[in-house]
């Protein structure tokens, strides 16, 4: 053993050990060096998969894969404002009917109360409302 080494040295770059010290520091030496190349590997893996994500996003796929999204999002906004239109038109149409019935349905029930008079008792919906209301800027009664 060199001067100075008691168990295990290191001297220029080279271990230094006593043959009863030499199954340890093999031991510890074989353990570290498995460490660093699994962290070798894994920061491999990691550029690996951060240069496969980058070719990716900087490629053609997607660009296209981006592309299909926005042309279904533009599609489906196009077949939403469709459905709107024909919707308030029926909506509209719906509105239109539902005011005719009511008038006719009003002219009918004014049509009974002129012939039977007051016999002919009050429906509820049909009562002139417009009249019973307060103008507007006029206190009510």
């Amino acid at each position: 053993m060199p001067k100075g080494v008691e168990s295990f040295d290191v001297i220029d770059g080279v271990w230094v050990t006593s043959p009863r010290g030499a199954l340890p520091v093999a031991t510890v030496l074989r353990h570290t060096l498995i460490q660093v190349n699994m962290a070798r590997q894994i920061s491999e893996g990691q550029q690996t998969k951060t240069e496969m994500v980058y070719e990716y996003l900087t490629g053609p796929r997607f660009r296209q894969r981006v592309e299909a999204i926005v042309e279904e999002f533009s599609s489906m906004q196009a077949d939403l404002e469709k459905e709107r239109k024909v919707i308030m038109k029926q909506w509209a149409k719906r509105e239109e009917q539902i005011e005719r019935v009511i008038v006719a349905t009003t002219g009918m029930s004014g049509d009974l109360q002129g012939i039977a008079g007051k016999s002919l008792q009050e429906i509820d919906g049909l009562e002139f409302q417009a009249l019973e209301s307060p103008l507007p800027n006029q206190p009510a009664s």
